[in-house]
């Protein structure tokens, strides 16, 4: 005899990662926004939206691995199942599998209860009920599937093709390795600018008012790593003494290492971080033209430059391929931080990895070959550019600048000395989430021979 069903109370914090992670499957809609968006309209207390950030993110970066641990349990395929109820079985499996403070049986009942919220007739909750108590009685997992990358896939929660991918790289025991890393929490990070506080002096007022405890950054001197807090409203960052950025993305602007005076193009802006910090190295002197196709998005950069006492930025809308004649052979340095697959920041984007395909990797090289040449056209002789990505695939990055270093055109590879995390041999500075304990980064500076 099933128990009987209870409607007791549901947890707000629970509702809205609910709402949140329904509206990311079927809108497709970006899980941060969302989430961002959703805090602001309910206004839970900073417990409640904590434990909906943990919900949100923890049950898209587990996804598969949580449909693993269903699928023995259910009558049909999940993805046949209503939206509301499927997710309803994926954020309490979250739970029960990888949050210990609520007990099972409570965990249980709410997810029943939440089922109920939608539910036109009673099957729905009963059907909940059902497998989350089939579930919770199941002495331990389902075997995993018998080939070594659908093992490893359903292990570690990712897609077969990018786990064979990895492992094909890197092997399996560092494919898993990174693969897990990506699944991780992220630090909160901040850059401190340097043209108006240092790191020693914010970590302290930080720590005098008891706002959050800091660690500096062991790649990037300008990083502060937090363990609380919501640092948007705080008044050190209304003042404009610091930015949240990874520290892999912080390495990105000190590859380029723009001087001051120098004209400086960032040929991918929006919504400023990295320009915002390349005027930071320059001491705020000299030019940087930020270009970016997207209006709306380059509408952030003058915003997040007078928030930090910049001036020296002048925003261009526009692709770098309409805008780069304008500055043809003119720029001692430029930046092209490629739009890309973003399969190196799953950590912040988890429900990037269910929606990508290997197909898009090559669909986006076309377009990072178009910005990367209109870039390298407005680099005078002697200048320096650095192309990047929040990637880790070759199609996005060796694929893409051999087209700029092949034949006996005027490019060469300019690997930095002394550099935090030294260049492979062929001069790509990479950033590893199981390694370095930052988002995934590929880079390569390049100088154009006088």
């Amino acid at each position: 005899m099933s128990p009987v069903l209870r409607a007791g109370p549901v947890s707000q914090a629970r509702y809205e990662a609910l709402r949140i992670l329904v509206r990311v499957e079927e809108d497709r809609a970006f899980a941060d926004i969302v989430l961002e968006h959703a805090l602001e309209q309910a206004r839970l207390d900073p417990r409640e939206a904590g434990l909906c950030t943990e919900l949100v993110y923890g049950t898209l970066r587990w996804r598969r691995h949580l449909d693993w641990r269903l699928a023995p349990h259910l009558n049909r395929p999940l993805d046949k199942l209503d939206p509301w109820v499927r997710t309803v079985l994926r954020l309490t499996a979250y739970q029960l599998f990888f949050l210990d403070r609520v007990p099972r049986w409570a965990a249980v009942d709410e997810a029943v209860s939440l089922a109920k919220l939608k539910a036109r007739k009673p099957g729905p909750p009963e059907f909940v009920n059902a497998v989350l108590r089939s579930l919770t009685r199941a002495a331990g997992p389902p075997p995993l599937p018998a080939g070594p990358v659908e093992a490893a896939a359903v292990r570690c929660s990712f897609p077969d093709w990018i786990a064979a991918r990895w492992i094909a790289r890197y092997g399996q025991p560092e494919a898993e390795a990174l693969m897990l890393a990506s699944n991780e929490r992220p630090p909160t990070t901040m850059r401190v600018n340097l043209l108006r506080i240092t790191r020693e002096a914010l970590a302290g007022r930080l720590r005098d008012e008891e706002l959050a405890s800091t660690r500096p950054t062991a790649l990037a001197p300008e990083g502060l790593l937090i363990d609380r807090g919501a640092v948007g409203r705080w008044a050190a960052f209304a003042a404009g003494w610091c930015t949240i950025q990874d520290e892999a993305s912080m390495l990105v602007a000190r590859l380029l290492d723009p001087q001051p005076g120098e004209l400086v193009a960032d040929a991918c802006a929006a919504p400023g971080t990295k320009a915002t910090h390349l005027a930071e190295l320059m001491r705020n002197r000299g030019r940087i033209v930020a270009m970016d196709p997207q209006a709306a998005r380059l509408k952030l950069v003058p915003k997040s430059a007078a928030r930090l006492g910049i001036t020296i930025i002048e925003p261009r809308v526009g692709g770098a391929a309409a805008l780069a004649g304008r500055w043809k052979g003119k720029c001692d340095r430029v930046l092209v931080d490629a739009p890309c697959s973003n399969l190196g920041v799953l950590r912040r984007n988890p429900e990037v990895k269910w929606r990508r395909t290997e197909e898009d990797l090559r669909r986006l090289q076309d377009k990072q070959r178009t910005i990367l040449e209109a870039a390298a056209s407005m680099v005078k002789p002697g200048g320096r550019l650095v192309y990047a990505t929040c990637s880790l695939e070759p199609d996005e990055n060796e694929a893409v600048v051999a087209t700029l270093l092949a034949g006996h055109g005027p490019w060469q590879v300019d690997p930095p000395e002394g550099f935090p995390v030294a260049p492979d041999a062929a001069g790509y500075v990479r950033l590893f989430p199981h390694v370095h304990g930052t988002d995934g980064f590929t880079a390569i500076r390049l100088q154009k021979r006088p």
